[in-house]
């Protein structure tokens, strides 16, 4: 590790690292073989920092980032947010902010339709900012939303198509985000998981550029201002894989001032509903909406799947026939505008 110039603070960071990945390894030790999550170098690390912060008080990390990207993997989210703090306060010479413990609330509990935060609007403002359209969305998953059911119908101008029934007041976005509803987006097709969004060889080569992820192609294409991310369905086999892909998926988007629009699904093909309880956490952490599709369906008929556990009820989107509104795709669709009203307000509210 390069060292340079020290500050009391970086010095006190160095000791508390130390400690922390010790304590770390220590637990792991005690855990037994099969638990043992903290890897050798940590530990290793970890003691020659604090002797570093010991023996050599004028020698320390020149960079904060340098030590953030060997140590912060290997500690835990609660420890992570403590070190994370102390190191921004120490690298800008300000105060380590104390961060409130947030009141717990399952991931079934959280509302269908978010609210636009203030971090998501200044993922909004910095994408208006580099010129992205901020009356366009696009789509990110499977095969649910690669098919004309999502959305299709309400760039269709004859009233065959839907009706609003007392949710007339939805035209306005309808009309706000006209052309996107039916576009068929780079990044959503069937069988796609949270790793072929980020992968160039599932890119279309006919449209997209050499090199090019699904997803980078997308927004290079149609420049959306919000981006419905609507995956996990087929991570079911490999759910341990889901979280680091995602994030990938999360970090470019928001890189490109896009803002994620995760969805909870509909199905538990895992079993135990971890990958709709990472998609809430990632959206909580991130300060990103959450839609939470499956706190929709619950009140459906086999809350809205077919036989096979995994596709999703149809029925046309006549949104004023309560017989079609017991099947899931019309409820889809309906919360799906609702979300994008939602977030429309939020970025013309101050």
């Amino acid at each position: 590790m390069p060292f340079g110039k020290h500050t009391p603070y970086t010095i006190l960071i160095l000791a508390m690292l130390g400690w922390i990945l010790t304590a770390c390894a220590q637990e792991t030790a005690k855990a037994g073989p099969e638990d043992q999550t903290v890897p050798v170098v940590a530990t290793l690390m970890a003691n020659a920092t604090a002797e570093a912060a010991i023996n050599q008080p004028t020698v320390v990390a020149t960079s904060v980032a340098e030590i953030t990207t060997e140590v912060v993997t290997t500690i835990d989210d609660t420890q992570k947010t403590a070190v994370m703090a102390t190191l921004i306060a120490a690298e800008t010479g300000g105060e380590t902010a104390s961060t409130p413990a947030a009141a717990e609330v399952s991931w079934e509990e959280l509302p269908v339709v978010p609210t636009l935060s203030a971090r998501a609007r200044q993922i909004y403002n910095a994408g208006i900012a580099r010129g992205n359209n901020p009356q366009a969305f696009s789509k990110v998953g499977d095969c649910e939303s690669r098919t004309t059911w999502f959305l299709w119908d309400f760039d269709q101008k004859s009233p065959d198509y839907y009706t609003l029934g007392k949710y007339t007041d939805l035209q306005t976005v309808i009309d706000y985000f006209a052309g996107s509803h039916k576009r068929l987006s780079q990044a959503a097709k069937q069988g796609f998981t949270a790793a072929s969004v980020m992968s160039p060889m599932w890119s279309d080569v006919e449209v997209c550029e050499r090199n090019e992820t699904p997803l980078a192609c997308e927004y290079r294409q149609h420049r959306p201002a919000f981006v419905f991310i609507t995956l996990g369905t087929n991570d079911g086999v490999r759910p341990e894989t889901f979280e680091k892909n995602m994030r990938r998926v999360i970090d470019y988007s928001i890189e490109q001032g896009v803002v994620p629009i995760l969805a909870t699904k509909a199905d538990n093909l895992e079993g135990d509903h971890s990958i709709n309880a990472t998609i809430a956490s990632l959206a909580q952490e991130y300060d990103i909406p959450l839609w939470n599709f499956w706190r929709a369906v619950q009140d459906l008929p086999d809350q809205g799947l077919q036989e096979d556990g995994s596709h999703l009820t149809w029925a046309p989107n006549q949104f004023d026939d309560p017989s079609v509104m017991k099947k899931a795709w019309p409820l889809r669709n309906l919360t799906a505008l609702q979300v994008l009203d939602s977030l429309l307000k939020g970025t013309q509210n101050p």
